[in-house]
């Protein structure tokens, strides 16, 4: 039973229509209004569940004009749903003006979680999620992604973009030119749906991915940047074999066979006997 005068912040799928929740489908059909980001796209959801709630359309473009409408409706005891394309909204999906408007009113708002892109994405990436940044869209400019991008060249947690599929090779190719061309990203691809993909590795094998198939530059992306890893202590061994082989070999390749045999990372080894002839 829904109480009367209430906004209801509703996710709804990304992508498989099956991870509705039972609380959003009764909700919906319950509600006296619900302010949809595009009608036309939310129909066919309001559809496929047998939901005739009448929809309204709050998006970019309208939704400072018209949050206190909404919230008027509120006040006069409607109850109203407010959902986006897919996932939760406001995040970056409409929402934000009205459900600030009505929070500084006053007014009784309910979320009904639910499904997400960001933390669908997180959960099998398999990078650590203790610590995250969601940064949403990068920017569309060039020199604002590239600086966008930098922001977070040395950060000890996981960061999490959403990208277009029109720029996700440019943004590949500044995340090597700014990062370095080791640093690890996981991009994740379609979520939920049939042609879901996680690709893990540095940013040119996930472009290498995409032009296996061209196919594969369409439909929904969430990047994601591996945090900064903290250097390795070495074990003895590993310390002796470094040793013993920059007596003889060059250190690039001395750091690259040790690398190797203790399965370390060589950059991080060629860093460190740097260090050591410097002392």
């Amino acid at each position: 039973m829904i109480e009367a005068g209430t906004l209801y912040i509703v996710a709804t799928p990304i992508g498989n229509l099956s991870d509705i929740t039972q609380r959003a489908l009764e909700i919906l059909h319950s509600v006296d209004l619900i302010a949809a980001e595009d009608t036309r796209h939310s129909g066919k959801l309001l559809s496929h569940f047998g939901i005739k709630t009448k929809m309204f359309a709050l998006h970019d473009h309208n939704e400072k004009q018209k949050a206190q409408y909404l919230i008027d409706l509120v006040n006069e005891g409607k109850n109203i749903a407010l959902i986006s394309d897919a996932g939760t909204p406001l995040i970056s999906d409409p929402g934000y003006n009205l459900v600030n408007i009505a929070r500084e009113q006053g007014v009784t708002i309910n979320p009904i979680p639910g499904p997400s892109a960001v933390i669908t994405a997180l959960s099998a990436a398999g990078l650590p999620t203790d610590k995250f940044l969601f940064a949403g869209f990068l920017p569309v400019k060039q020199q604002a992604r590239i600086a966008e991008i930098e922001k977070y060249k040395n950060a000890d947690f996981t960061t999490v973009f959403y990208e277009s599929p029109r720029r996700i090779i440019d943004t590949l190719e500044y995340i090597k030119q700014t990062l370095g061309e080791d640093k690890e990203v996981v991009l994740a691809k379609e979520l939920t749906k049939h042609f879901e993909s996680f690709v893990k590795g540095n940013a040119q094998k996930v472009i290498d991915w995409f032009g296996e198939d061209k196919d594969r530059q369409q439909g929904e992306m969430v990047l994601m940047l591996a945090p900064n890893k903290t250097e390795q202590a070495l074990s003895p061994e590993a310390e002796k074999l470094m040793k013993l082989l920059m007596a003889e070999l060059p250190t690039k390749k001395a750091a690259a066979i040790t690398a190797q045999v203790h399965v370390l990372k060589k950059n991080d080894l060629y860093k460190l006997a740097l260090t050591w002839q410097e002392g």
